[in-house]
């Protein structure tokens, strides 16, 4: 591989491929087909545009948007890499100067949306070249039961016969198992060679709170995002153009795209955007397929997605470049049957199934009390085994209050009972809360034993309760008839006094919306380096990511490097980007170092400093300088079950802890004790279940969990 890694240093400006990246090449070179799953800014795209650099002939890459196709091609050519595109957004004289310069051979890549290759006429153009390699880019849009089917996308399975001696390669950042069926049957590519990395997008924070006044939340989150970019997806083009205008009343850099819009307006609102000289975008799903902006900061889902594909695609479209992102999505079961009335209107019973299917996974991810990467990671059939992301709400939220919500468990149950399991939660609180509504009068339920029972909670704290009713299975809330609450066999022993209901009646503390990924890194040393780039980016006619990415700049910021030697070892930079923007570079730098007193040996060994200290080895350094685990808790805020998670992790990379803060919390009865450790020398420490499955279930899993950190102490 030296010639590839020549061409990944020299060219793309990268020390190392990520994970799979090579094996997926070496196939590509040595002519095997290949279909390729990896997340949004895994890389996927190195991976055709690499061989393209080796292949003697063309790789004709097939993408669905133009917009894409251009993003592509500014990239490569910034890369000095021979790449054009043939589609309608270009003259007829620039089309016919591109098909001359692929004629003679100077060109590697070739960016064609799928109606273009279909033509009779460039069919025939490209059978008299050279063809080594068709690229398939957002191949989910051949499967039907992809979240974006392109019925032209089906078609070029009869493309492929007509080059029989061109390798294809099919890239998609969503697709679940059966997805990936159809797009090899479709194909014809070899199931032995699929290549599935990870799902897991370690670097987005997913938060997800309940909607109640929807501006007011995203304002309160906009504070936290001064000069960053960010989309916000909204579910209809009126809630685009409603959201717009308030922002923009808000003094926002903000523009909107959706169907409703011009062609021109919604190019010029996307090229703002992509050029930073918009910092937001409202939009519904219409933006953003394959938009390869890579300093999007944050996703804000206003109202609730399709499904999960949809949610996953849509929030990978933040943090591309690597840097810790967040993902805020607003959720309320008012949109829930808003999405449900229009699977409602779909006539085919089999596409209706599966749109609930998708939808109802959708839901269950939202309520989870759990990490919110393993149902999102898992839905796409991958096995997520932590228990502790570190990068979502549920694993950093402090402990809630413990309280006894039997009462009002009580009160709602027998108001849902008393109304006739006929409406949904909205409905039921306003009983509860002695609501004069229409709706009241008209049904007579001002005259229930239940109205107004309710009125020390306010509607948020219902609200809250009712989540938790959902999540503890007291109460079914039937989607396919417009939320409507029936009760279950559980609930009706919660208002016999059979059973007990515990969870937390305290209003949400406002928490911070950022996430753990503090930068570390000169700020005003980054602001001027982001002022330079965006000049060369207006000079160059192309979006200020193509120049370098924010990661890129972070690392300069971070590390003052002032030899073009120095500039090699940043993220990102080449060798043709030495060349071209090397001096310019080291001018701002070697000059802010000057005025600053920052001599040549501040610069400091690779390293990311960008990025805060990992939060488990904080919490390891804290707990061995002596403080317990309940005190950690207690001060940073988090259920010391968490802290235990942060340990085990800590020791897993390779890391070691003091045992003695750990005897007063485990089992006293050595007996009992010495059978737990037995258990975990025969199965291994590395999960709880088989420990506690060869316990036969008679230790809790908390005392096996903090058993297992005494065990591995001593170890």
């Amino acid at each position: 591989m030296k010639r590839e890694r020549e061409i990944l240093k020299n060219i793309f400006g990268y020390d190392e491929f990520r994970t799979l990246q090579m094996e997926i090449i070496t196939s590509i070179l040595n002519k095997k087909d290949a279909l390729v799953v990896m997340p949004t800014g895994g890389g996927k795209s190195l991976c055709y545009q690499l061989p393209a650099l080796i292949f003697n002939g063309l790789t004709v890459v097939v993408s669905p948007l133009i917009s894409l196709m251009k993003d592509q091609v500014d990239q490569m050519t910034q890369l000095g890499v021979d790449a054009i595109l043939l589609n309608s957004s270009i003259s007829r004289p620039e089309y016919y100067e591109n098909i001359n310069q692929i004629r003679e051979g100077k060109v590697k890549l070739l960016y064609v949306a799928p109606e273009t290759l279909l033509k009779n006429d460039i069919l025939e153009f490209l059978e008299s070249v050279n063809v080594e390699c068709f690229a398939i880019d957002e191949a989910h849009c051949i499967s039907e039961w992809g979240h974006d089917f392109r019925p032209e996308y089906r078609k070029i399975a009869h493309v492929r016969k007509r080059f029989p001696g061109a390798v294809c390669i099919a890239l998609t950042a969503t697709a679940t198992a059966r997805v990936r069926s159809d797009i090899r049957k479709n194909l014809e590519l070899n199931e032995s060679n699929d290549f599935v990395a990870s799902f897991n997008r370690g670097n987005l924070f997913y938060k997800i709170i309940p909607k109640d006044n929807p501006l007011e939340q995203t304002l309160e989150f906009l504070k936290q995002f001064k000069n960053e970019s960010g989309i916000i997806y909204c579910f209809s083009r009126d809630g685009v153009d409603r959201l717009y205008l308030n922002l923009k009343k808000q003094r926002y850099s903000v523009r909107p795209y959706h169907a409703g819009l011009s062609d021109e307006e919604r190019q010029e609102n996307q090229d703002l955007f992509l050029r930073d000289e918009v910092q937001i975008m409202v939009a519904t799903i219409a933006f953003g397929m394959g938009i390869h902006k890579t300093n999007v900061r944050y996703v804000i889902h206003f109202d609730l997605p399709k499904s999960i594909e949809a949610y996953y695609q849509e929030t990978g479209r933040a943090g591309r470049d690597g840097v810790d992102s967040t993902c805020l999505l607003l959720y309320s079961y008012s949109d829930i049957h808003k999405i449900r009335y229009f699977i409602d209107q779909k006539s085919d019973a089999e596409e209706k199934k599966a749109a609930m299917a998708q939808l109802n996974a959708l839901v269950d991810y939202a309520d989870t009390s759990g990490c919110r990467r393993i149902p999102l990671i898992t839905y796409f059939g991958e096995e997520y085994n932590e228990v502790y992301c570190g990068m979502c709400d549920n694993c950093v939220s402090p402990e809630e209050h413990i309280d006894d919500i039997t009462i009002p468990a009580q009160m709602f149950l027998s108001c849902v009972k008393r109304s006739g399991e006929r409406f949904g939660a909205g409905h039921i609180i306003d009983i509860l809360r002695g609501s004069k509504s229409k709706k009241i009068n008209d049904f007579n339920h001002q005259t229930l034993s239940t109205y107004g029972i309710g009125k020390k909670y306010s509607k948020d704290i219902w609200m809250k309760l009712v989540r938790q009713f959902v999540k503890q299975k007291l109460i079914l809330n039937d989607t396919e008839n417009a939320g409507v609450l029936k009760l279950t066999e559980k609930a009706y022993n919660v208002m016999k006094g059979a059973e007990s209901v515990t969870g937390s009646i305290h209003e949400d503390k406002k928490r911070n919306f950022s996430n753990s990924g503090t930068k570390e890194y000169d700020s005003e040393l980054f602001e001027i380096l982001r002022e330079k780039r965006r000049e060369l980016a207006a000079s160059g006619n192309v979006p200020p990511y193509v120049i370098f990415s924010d990661k890129t700049l972070f690392e300069i910021a971070s590390l003052y490097p002032q030899s073009h030697e120095s500039l090699l070892k940043i993220h990102g930079i080449g060798a043709y980007k030495i060349e071209k923007y090397g001096d310019i570079l080291l001018s701002i730098i070697i000059e802010y170092c000057s005025s600053h007193g920052i001599g040549k040996n501040s610069e400091l060994p690779k390293m990311k400093m960008y990025l805060k200290t990992p939060r488990h080895i904080e919490i390891g350094e804290l707990y061995n300088s002596g403080i317990s685990i309940s005190e950690i808790a207690q001060k940073e805020e988090i259920q010391p079950r968490t802290i235990i998670d942060h340990l085990f992790r800590y020791i897993q990379d390779g890391g070691s802890i003091r045992k003695d803060l750990l005897v007063p919390l485990i089992p006293s009865d050595e007996k009992y004790l010495s059978s737990i450790i037995e258990a975990f020398k025969r199965v291994g420490t590395e999960k709880l279940k088989p420990v506690f499955e060869e316990l036969n279930g008679t230790v809790e899993y908390d005392t096996i969990n903090i058993c297992r950190l005494y065990y591995l102490s001593r170890e």
